[in-house]
């Protein structure tokens, strides 16, 4: 009797964390759903990761791309096992007023807005399911600041408040988790530690630890601040 392979959603998947971590989940033998803003690199992903796997653009700031996601996620795989809401950018360095009003609502629509559609449009099915587990991306600066980078500080502080509350809702028949990944040489790393960067672990590296620490979270979890281990 053949079993179901488990399917795990990841967004921002074109490159850093969210691309490092598809081989592991390929190989483990899951059906990875992925979604980014760059058309180009998706198509890369479909060419590498042909079905059962599926990859999409969408930009998560937008509900629309998002309905229309998540509508074909269920309808090709049902209610997924694993949500990895992964997207994320981060503001240039630098004070809150020189920030601009358009920057600052941007980093607001893709790291909370973005991370609350996923959840808005998945959480339904995943609740009649009974079963499931959405991961939250936070950061070490979504529970502790750090000067020139406080649109990120608050989107992240509101990643952790909006996953801890979201728990209390689905009374843990869906585990939501908050999770810091920790730190990791990316380029949004680089955008703000600039060279130094390089002395923490790569996305590759960090992945290893990472998805097999994922593929164990749930009901437990839920609604418990974590962080991967080793960060």
């Amino acid at each position: 009797m053949s079993t179901k392979p488990k399917t795990v959603v990841i967004t921002g998947c074109t490159r850093g964390l969210g691309r490092a971590m598809i081989p592991l989940f390929v190989e483990a033998g899951w059906q990875v759903v992925g979604c980014g803003r760059r058309e180009a690199q998706i198509a890369e992903l479909g060419s590498k990761w042909p079905a059962p796997h599926l990859f999409a653009a969408c930009d998560v700031s937008r509900e629309a791309d998002v309905a229309a996601f998540c509508a074909s996620i269920l309808e090709k795989f049902g209610p997924p096992d694993l949500v990895l809401n992964n997207a994320a950018i981060i503001n240039p360095n630098a004070p809150l007023w020189e920030t601009s009003a358009e920057d600052f609502s941007r980093i607001i629509d893709i790291n909370i807005k973005g991370t609350a559609a996923m959840m808005r449009h998945l959480l339904p099915a995943m609740l009649k399911r009974g079963s499931g587990v959405i991961v939250n991306f936070s950061s070490g600066w979504g529970r502790c600041t750090a000067a020139e980078v406080a649109p990120y500080c608050a989107t992240k502080y509101a990643i952790e408040g909006l996953s801890m509350a979201t728990a209390q809702d689905t009374g843990g028949k869906v585990a939501v988790i908050p999770m810091n990944p920790g730190i990791i040489d990316t380029d949004m790393l680089r955008s703000t530690f600039g060279d130094s960067a390089g002395d923490f672990p790569d996305a590759t590296a960090w992945a290893k630890r990472a998805v097999p620490y994922f593929m164990k979270l749930g009901p437990k979890d839920n609604g418990r601040p974590l962080t991967v281990p080793g960060g």
